[in-house]
């Protein structure tokens, strides 16, 4: 007689395969990924809310909780329909939509891009940070082209796989696939502008709220896995405490401190984003200039704090059986 895991079974095990297919797929750019179809939603409403509402403000809440529970009943729903197959049908979907849910592989290749094309040239390299990065990239030099993807990747760490990773071990795809929502709102609508500032602060305070507990946690683990990986774990504590509130987001300073810190570099500072010149504070000790391997090195710290997260998940699992 075969026997049917526990629903938490299910999520840990669809956990560790979507990691694994992340790991080695990515998410290809062929692929049908659900941000695509979550990105169309949002614009759908966006428009409508725009026809029908003077008062953007209010509108705010009702594009955030749209998206985010129509995304929620719609992969719950798909699951239902795998159950009503098998456990194993509803065990791939699981897996499937947590790989979705994931971007280690894809972040990191979009990170090694630009170094390569900083190989190749300033232009080339502008060019391809630009894929990653909200600021403006067309007057970056290469060291300020570095230190933005290094910031890239360290955020990224934390909303594309520590984030996703906490909620699918809590609740499984159907929560992680929230998150998501929420993340896409944020990067479409979340902005501070003329355009945006109305419609887009209900997205931008539900992803600092979901980020808030994942951007320490996942902070802390970069320190942990920094001395592993040859880097300073004591000075990425030291720079963690001491500049983890050099941010205008209550979350984005976490990992951007422990990154800065474990390298040995300085982020921060002065950025333009749509033509204004945003004077942020640094992060870090400027004690050289940024090198295109410092790259590779944020990197190796997405790889690690992902596999010890996922580790500590599996065994926080075990440990409750």
């Amino acid at each position: 007689m075969i026997c049917i895991p526990n629903v938490f079974a299910l999520h840990i095990w669809a956990l560790i395969l979507g990691f694994a297919l992340d790991l080695i797929v990515g998410d290809p750019e062929w692929f049908p990924h659900p941000v695509r179809f979550i990105g169309r939603f949002i614009i759908f409403m966006e428009s409508v809310l725009r026809k029908r509402m003077k008062n953007l403000r209010a509108a705010a809440p009702i594009l955030t909780a749209s998206t985010v529970i129509v995304t929620m009943a719609i992969t719950a729903l798909a699951l239902f329909l795998l159950s009503l197959i098998h456990w194993i049908a509803l065990l791939v979907g699981m897996a499937l939509v947590s790989w979705m849910c994931l971007s280690v592989k894809n972040l990191a290749d979009e990170a090694r891009g630009v170094a390569r094309a900083l190989r190749n040239g300033l232009e080339a390299g502008r060019k391809q940070v630009a894929r990653i990065v909200g600021r403006d990239t067309a007057a970056l030099q290469e060291e300020e082209i570095i230190r933005a993807t290094v910031e890239t990747v360290s955020e990224n760490t934390i909303d594309g796989v520590i984030s996703p990773l906490i909620y699918l071990a809590l609740g499984g795809p159907v929560l992680a696939m929230g998150f998501k929502a929420a993340s896409t709102l944020d990067s479409m609508i979340g902005y501070m502008n003329d355009k945006y500032r109305d419609l887009g602060w209900a997205s931008a305070r539900l992803d600092d709220v979901l980020n808030y507990l994942p951007a320490r946690v996942g902070s802390f683990l970069m320190c942990i896995v920094a001395p592993m990986l040859g880097m300073n774990g004591k000075e990425a504590f030291h720079i963690l405490k001491r500049d983890h509130a050099n941010h205008k987001s209550p979350n984005c300073a976490w990992p951007e401190s422990a990154a800065a810190g474990a390298i040995g570099i300085q982020l921060g500072g002065a950025h333009s984003y749509f033509g204004k010149i945003v004077d942020k504070p640094t992060i870090g000790n400027d004690l050289r200039g940024p090198k295109i391997s410092d790259i590779g090195k944020a990197n190796r710290l997405l790889y690690a704090s992902s596999i010890l997260a996922i580790s500590l998940a599996v065994l926080v699992y075990l440990l409750l059986r």
